[in-house]
């Protein structure tokens, strides 16, 4: 797979998860409502992807190395794995209550980092118990802290 694919899919995969599982857990914590997370997911599958695949295009085009055939690739990957994956998490808000499709949607998310930065360990020849420890930790982090921030904005201003 070419460099300018693998950096759009891994920056769109690990974002994708990462900033979905954020809003989908401070939504639910803040307003428990299915509609505002199911309206959430749609436009952070819009907006984030766009916003996501603009700032990886300016990074790609400010290295000389980068042709503009590979920053247009790196680009388009990039948005495409962000917005596919968003979208994802939809199925298991549609499927079930709330409260199980936030623990079902967080399985979903933090799988997908367990197996993306598996594969990324095996080809880069290293142990893969490291980068995937890290990257759950921080994925942890972020619903942790929305959590949290979900629960101090109804608390404040609902």
């Amino acid at each position: 797979m070419k460099d300018s694919i693998k950096i759009g899919l891994g920056f769109g995969l690990t974002s994708g998860v990462i900033t979905t599982l954020g809003l989908i857990v401070g939504l639910f914590s803040g307003t428990h409502s299915k509609l505002v997370v199911i309206g959430g997911i749609l436009i952070i599958a819009i907006a984030d992807s766009f916003s996501d695949a603009f700032g990886v295009h300016v990074s790609q085009e400010s290295e000389r190395r980068n042709t503009e055939k590979s920053v247009w690739e790196s680009t388009v990957w990039t948005f495409i794995s962000k917005f596919v994956l968003a979208l994802t998490f939809l199925v298991p808000i549609l499927l079930f209550d709330l409260n199980t499709a936030v623990i079902v949607s967080i399985i979903w998310g933090l799988s997908i980092l367990v197996i993306y930065n598996y594969r990324v360990a095996i080809y880069r020849r290293i142990k893969p118990l490291r980068i995937i420890l890290e990257h759950i930790l921080i994925a942890v982090f972020v619903i942790v802290i929305t959590y949290f921030v979900g629960k101090l904005v109804n608390l404040i201003f609902v």
